[in-house]
């Protein structure tokens, strides 16, 4: 995997979403909510994948948006489908997520990424914005959502999700990427030191109020755990981002078992998926290929103790049912 860097600073820069069609209500991009015609295409390993695997669940559109899961292990030609039987997806019948890119634009020469969303019927890419994606999902979809779905992007609290959004994606989400793949050192001090202040004032905002915005979940939690859940198992050591382990930050560690306990977020997390690609993909970081055998798993199922702060994780909704049996995954530890 070759690691975009500029020569001159060693920052990393992630490549912008070049898709950006939307799926809406009233298909004013072309694109209809309709469902069974869309695919949503992840890694289980990606951190922005995996916000879409859990607003999905959430919401329970896993009946009108089908599931496609790429092998953690990329090759030259990035995400495959080599965990389907022929290494063909059985519904888009294509070997490599990169087809439908250039079904899409066959003169792009951009980065292949998860989140994507696919129309089946023409097999072209519709979207691989993944901040959007997830709103829409939460937004477009109404009509489609479960009996009891929670609202994740509410209307009156939507000033106040983006704006944690915006710290969380670039001291977090993003900073983590930012030191790992730093090749000067001053670019990873300034990740790294970015990283840590944010998280220590999430821990703050966090230590008396349940959820990041209100009292239930929202995007913004979402956004957040997704990074958290995968900081131990690479983060902290793959990507130095090695100041304190999420298990040595008391806040954030029991905001993060939390949320990983909640139906629709801990029955999303492939640790194995997470581990073997970072530590097999990044040959630039780790040219050994090993993947580290810790940390400790089953700590994830330990009391976390948030109940005593109130909240209501689903607002007036309840939680998902379980996951459909081609997507249950096997046991984590």
């Amino acid at each position: 995997m070759t690691i975009p860097t500029d020569p001159e600073t060693g920052e990393f820069h992630r490549a912008p979403n070049h898709f950006a069609a939307r799926i809406t209500a009233d298909g004013r991009d072309g694109w209809p909510v309709e469902p069974g015609r869309y695919r949503l295409v992840v890694s289980r390993a990606c951190p922005w994948a995996s916000r879409a695997l859990v607003v999905r669940r959430l919401l329970g559109l896993e009946h009108a948006i089908s599931l496609a899961v790429a092998d953690p292990i990329q090759d030259e030609k990035s995400w495959r489908f080599t965990l389907d039987p022929g290494d063909r997806d059985p519904v888009l019948g294509i070997k490599y997520l990169s087809e439908a890119y250039y079904k899409a634009d066959p003169d792009y020469t951009g980065g292949i990424s998860v989140p994507a969303v696919v129309d089946t019927p023409s097999g072209r890419l519709v979207t691989n914005d993944f901040p959007r994606i997830t709103l829409d999902f939460a937004t477009e979809w109404t009509a489609h959502h479960r009996e009891g779905a929670p609202d994740l992007y509410p209307e009156h609290l939507r000033d106040e999700i983006d704006e944690v959004n915006r710290g969380v994606h670039t001291d977090v989400n993003a900073a983590v990427y930012e030191a790992g793949f730093a090749t000067k050192q001053a670019a990873y001090d300034d990740a790294y030191r970015r990283l840590f202040a944010r998280l220590d004032a999430l821990s703050t905002r966090l230590e008396n109020q349940r959820y990041l915005v209100g009292d239930t979940i929202t995007e913004a939690d979402i956004r957040l755990f997704t990074t958290l859940v995968r900081f131990d198992a690479v983060y902290h050591g793959h990507f130095k981002c090695n100041r304190n382990k999420l298990t040595e930050m008391p806040v954030l560690w029991a905001y993060a078992r939390d949320l990983f306990q909640t139906p629709g977020f801990g029955d999303t997390v492939d640790f194995d998926h997470i581990k073997r690609h970072y530590y097999q993909v990044h040959e630039q970081i780790n040219p050994t290929r090993i993947v580290p055998r810790g940390p400790e798993l089953s700590l994830w199922a330990t009391p976390h103790g948030r109940e005593a702060l109130g909240g209501r994780p689903f607002g007036d909704g309840t939680p998902p049912g379980p996951p459909p049996p081609t997507e249950v995954l096997p046991a984590q530890w």
